[in-house]
């Protein structure tokens, strides 16, 4: 009796203890336990830890709460404006309901991958290509949300989609990098129209500065022959004196409007009278000296001696006799006279001109 008995307590534990090693389940720290009693779902989510479960009865699914990265295989397709672009993304998801991402969806992580996927090419289809290159993160905002809407039912949420690469035809690179590089060339030229406009403007400022100092326009002068005597060539620089231009700058100026004298104060004033006829008329120019009288020899003329004042030459208005008193014929040769045309004639008037000076 008592050994029947020890063996049907030895079969009882044995029974029990399989019992509990079919019972028994863990649920790790980022897991969470969802039940189905005979297909029907629990409301109890198990939470992490030791928990126990009717073998045979009871099936417990593990649902991992981790954010999952996932990437997303790369789309082609065609930008707005017409350019064939290859472009791949990660997704950042996490289950925020185990027992919606249990019964709600066969397989949570197929679903989300390939809602991913059509998101993608709708968006490349709706954007630009610039945008692509340089607006990443409204396009980035705009794929969460196409994904994230309903992904919400399955017990998932989005936490962030990023685009990794474009990739672009060759061609179309090589259209872009000519396009960058004629864009940096335009702003290098503006920056030097700039700086050349700059500098005009302080060297015409350095140069009326300049002017105005003689001193300092000759100390640039001698700076500049010294920095060119210093290059080592075998060019002669020969300086140019400054004061020569200004003189010839003044020169072609003319004299200044206060070289004219006024009148002197209480001096009276002269009415100028009207001209007497003929006035305007030039006459015949006398000779000088004047002509010796008929029979008498030319170098018989009274000639002032040492101590003689000299006779002031005939002005040009007296030098000019009126038409009327010129001589008819000329005198005869055979008076003794000279010829009037020849080497004694009357000089001219721009000859007697220097004897009205003295």
């Amino acid at each position: 009796m008592v050994q029947d008995l020890l063996i049907a307590v030895v079969a009882a534990a044995a029974v029990g203890a399989l019992y509990l090693a079919a019972a028994a389940r863990v649920v790790r720290q980022y897991e969470r336990g969802v039940v189905l009693r005979l297909g029907r779902l629990r409301d109890e989510v198990r939470p992490p830890g030791f928990t126990m479960v009717l073998p045979g009865f009871d099936r417990l699914r593990k649902v991992n709460m981790q954010i999952v990265t996932m990437p997303v295989p790369a789309q082609d397709g065609i930008t707005r404006d017409n350019v064939t672009v290859r472009v791949d993304a990660v997704i950042y998801f996490k289950v925020v309901d185990p027992a919606s991402a249990v019964v709600e969806v066969e397989d949570y992580r197929f679903a989300v991958s390939q809602m991913a996927q059509t998101s993608l090419r709708s968006i490349i289809g709706k954007s630009d290509l610039d945008d692509l290159l340089s607006n990443r993160e409204k396009l980035n905002q705009g794929l969460e949300l196409m994904i994230d809407s309903p992904a919400v039912g399955w017990g998932v949420q989005i936490d962030r989609v990023e685009i990794k690469d474009v990739s672009l035809p060759e061609t179309m690179k090589r259209s872009m990098a000519r396009q960058a590089e004629a864009d940096r060339e335009r702003r290098a030229r503006v920056i030097n129209a700039d700086a050349e406009l700059q500098a005009s403007k302080k060297l015409a400022e350095a140069a009326s500065e300049m002017s105005t100092q003689p001193a300092a326009l000759q100390l640039r002068l001698l700076q500049t022959v010294v920095a060119v005597a210093a290059e080592k060539n075998s060019t002669l620089v020969l300086p140019f004196p400054v004061e020569l231009l200004r003189f010839l700058e003044r020169a072609q100026q003319g004299p200044p409007p206060d070289a004219v004298r006024a009148p002197e104060r209480g001096a009276p004033e002269v009415p100028a009278g009207p001209e007497p006829p003929g006035a305007g008329v030039p006459g015949p120019v006398a000779s000088w000296p004047p002509a010796a009288a008929d029979g008498a020899d030319p170098g018989d003329a009274d000639v002032p001696g040492p101590g003689a004042t000299p006779q002031a030459a005939p002005t040009m208005q007296e030098a000019q006799l009126p038409a009327d008193d010129a001589p008819e014929t000329p005198p005869s040769a055979a008076d003794g006279r000279p010829d009037a045309s020849g080497p004694s004639a009357s000089r001219p008037v721009a000859d007697a001109e220097p004897y009205a000076r003295h």
